[in-house]
């Protein structure tokens, strides 16, 4: 032994054991500028890059925390859905894929509905996780729309979608095709009632999702530098031969082309939303102690129970996605008109 072992050797032991453990993801780069983000000041700062101000995708804990301020919320359990209806497979079992996103994200789905108060109003929001399979919207997604629908005319609330999503989920075929007009006839529940409908467009906001509820909003707010669109800028190009705009498919391409209302940033979104909502439904109280309608609003239909009455068109929301579990069984009554317009095609043909 010499002095080296004795002394040099503990003594090296003894300060590399006394440093701290640096924690990882401490820093955070930026997708746009690769500035160098530290983790607690993005989140102070809202998931916003302090450098070049771009929107970074955050949870949508995360969202509803911002959106809805301080007032409190409470989450509404969404039905669930049928489990691998087609039992899909590609490179992996669906089923395997759906079990790896819910251990990821602890979510039955890529969606979750949350009631509260945004300014003064009610409001009910069904934001998109797009941590979920890229928030693509299955028949799971279809039944919160739904769900949200129902409740934000049962509550009398605004209803405010906030999609994140590449599109229709391919592993469920037809069946994710069915929900995007299942969600516009849930949209129009809402509207059929007098309430106001509001889009939050985060990034990306893309394929049947953009195709479908998160285009017939009432008004359209974006965050500024989403993707918002429905094929993608390469796709568009190769099939029109044409070269596209750097900005192409952004939120303030669409502001300048009049297909967003208006690009806030996400510092500003509770007070913005929670001055048009105050706007769209401010409220008078009578004599009676009965609250007035919306602005501009017609009051709705009711039933004699006095509950809002919806169109057929409303009420066969919800039976859009449970199409698997209805085999076998009656099908379901189209509407007078399209069954006028199958009679018309058969006598035509002299099947008649």
């Amino acid at each position: 032994m010499n002095w080296l072992t004795n002394f040099i050797r503990p003594k090296i032991r003894s300060f590399v054991s006394d440093q701290k453990e640096i924690p990882d993801a401490l820093w955070q780069k930026c997708p746009a500028c690769d500035g160098m983000l530290f983790h607690r000041e993005l989140t102070e700062n809202l998931g916003v890059c302090h450098h070049c101000g771009h929107h970074l995708r955050i949870s949508v804990a995360d969202r509803l925390s911002i959106l809805f301020g301080e007032s409190p919320f409470q989450d509404i359990s969404v039905p669930p859905a049928p489990a691998d209806p087609l039992r899909f497979r590609d490179k992996k079992k669906y089923s395997d894929r759906l079990s790896e996103a819910r251990a990821k994200t602890g979510r039955d789905d890529a969606i979750r509905v949350a009631l509260g108060r945004i300014g003064d109003q009610n409001a009910v929001v069904a934001a998109f996780d797009f941590d979920f399979m890229g928030g693509s919207m299955g028949a799971g997604v279809g039944e919160g729309i739904v769900k949200a629908a129902e409740t934000a005319v049962r509550e009398r609330a605004a209803l405010i979608c906030i999609p994140s999503s590449g599109g229709a989920r391919m592993q469920e075929g037809i069946l994710s095709l069915m929900q995007m007009p299942r969600s516009v006839v849930a949209v129009r529940m809402v509207k059929e009632a007098g309430l106001p409908y509001l889009v939050l467009l985060t990034d990306p906001t893309t394929g049947g999702v953009s195709a479908s509820f998160a285009m017939v909003g009432d008004i359209h707010i974006a965050e500024p530098g989403a993707t918002i669109g429905f094929a993608g800028k390469r796709v568009i190009e190769e099939t029109i031969r044409e070269q596209l705009p750097p900005n192409f498919q952004t939120a303030e391409y669409l502001l300048a082309h009049g297909m967003v209302d208006m690009v806030v940033p996400r510092a500003s979104q509770n007070e913005t939303i929670g001055r048009i909502l105050n706007l769209l439904m401010e409220r008078q109280t009578g004599k009676n102690g009965t609250t007035g309608r919306s602005n501009g609003r017609k009051s709705p239909p009711r039933d004699n129970g006095g509950k809002v009455a919806v169109g057929p068109l409303a009420r066969a929301a919800g039976n859009v996605a449970r199409l698997p579990a209805l085999r076998g069984k009656t099908p379901l009554p189209l509407p007078a008109a399209a069954n006028q317009t199958a009679a018309t095609r058969r006598r035509r043909s002299g099947k008649d």
